[in-house]
């Protein structure tokens, strides 16, 4: 039995999301081929795939919007098929595409939501004045949504999802469309959501950048199948390529430091070399240690690591491989 410090025993945290072999098909054609996830509170995880790969069969399964044809899931501690209605008390979803009355204000939208919710009047409007100063569309309440920016909807359907305090919200590509300003603004209301009220992300998005900004962990979806799931970081390592690049001033220094770098790739119009490097401290330091001891110095050096677009493009491109999880 794992002790803590204080000699109590630690109980293991549950996790928000759990789902085995969860399985969906449409007219013979499976969308989605026995997935399984495990996701900590408190965490967002983000889903990754190509169009069609299953992401968002995948929400609308795990938020009861529609059955799996095989598996089971747990959502904050109740069974999906059997705690329907536990499940939905539970959880909050903002689609792609804003899912709010154009002909209402922002604040008749968010009472409408409190209705909907069954929260006594008074709870509503102080419910809704709040989300409304945190979203900064204080000044914007009375005005009809048809006069919002595409950001400003973003947002006040991001907090109409609030309105029921869900413990667990599933956004899927909550930023399609957005401006890189706009997109930045919701980032930084996704770190706040899990970092101040300690709620549960499960993201679907096609912009790399932002599974690596806000992901905790992130799975690589391809034709329904679930082929890679880990950090940011794990699934980086994972992708060859990494390099370090130096570049010299004339071909006499390009060939001797070839000479002390024999696994190379050399440009000889472009006076450059490439070392395989897997992006870590000690493996540059090794490299300049040799540099300098041999007396060689290059006029530039920089260092190439794989990104999550060189992880997705091997992944699920023509060439992908098999990568065990």
């Amino acid at each position: 039995m794992t002790m803590t410090n204080a000699g109590i025993s630690a109980s293991p945290v549950t996790p928000a999301i759990t789902a085995t072999g969860l399985s969906k098909s449409y007219g013979g054609k499976t969308v989605l081929d026995g997935i399984d996830l495990t996701i900590p509170p408190g965490t967002v995880f983000a889903l990754l795939g190509p169009n069609g790969a299953g992401k968002t069969t995948t929400v609308q399964i795990l938020s009861t919007l529609i059955p799996a044809d095989a598996g089971q899931a747990r959502l904050a501690g109740h069974d999906l098929a059997r705690e329907a209605d536990a499940v939905r008390a539970a959880i909050g979803v903002t689609g792609q595409f804003a899912a709010v009355d154009n002909l209402l204000t922002a604040h008749e939208n968010l009472m409408l939501m409190a209705d909907l919710h069954h929260l006594p009047r008074r709870e509503g409007r102080r419910r809704a004045d709040e989300l409304l100063r945190r979203f900064d569309l204080t000044e914007a309440a009375k005005k009809p949504v048809t006069t919002y920016s595409g950001g400003m909807r973003r947002k006040l359907d991001l907090a109409m999802t609030l309105v029921g305090d869900p413990r667990i919200i599933f956004l899927d590509e909550p930023t399609t469309g957005l401006d890189p300003r706009s997109r930045r603004t919701m980032w930084e209301i996704i770190r706040s959501l899990v970092a101040d009220d300690g709620v549960t992300i499960l993201l679907t998005t096609q912009y790399l950048e932002e599974a690596d900004q806000l992901a905790d962990r992130i799975a690589v979806l391809d034709g329904g199948k679930l082929i890679a799931e880990g950090t940011a970081e794990e699934l980086k390592r994972i992708v060859p390529g990494g390099h370090i690049s130096l570049k010299f001033a004339d071909p006499a220094a390009l060939d001797l430091a070839a000479s002390h770098f024999p696994a190379t790739s050399r440009n000889d119009e472009e006076l450059t070399l490439q070392i395989p490097s897997d992006g870590s401290v000690p493996t540059l330091r090794a490299v300049l240690d040799v540099l300098d001891n041999a007396g060689i110095t290059p006029e530039t050096l920089s260092q190439h690591t794989p990104d999550l677009d060189d992880v997705f493009l091997t992944l699920t491109g023509s060439d992908k491989q098999e990568i065990s999880r």
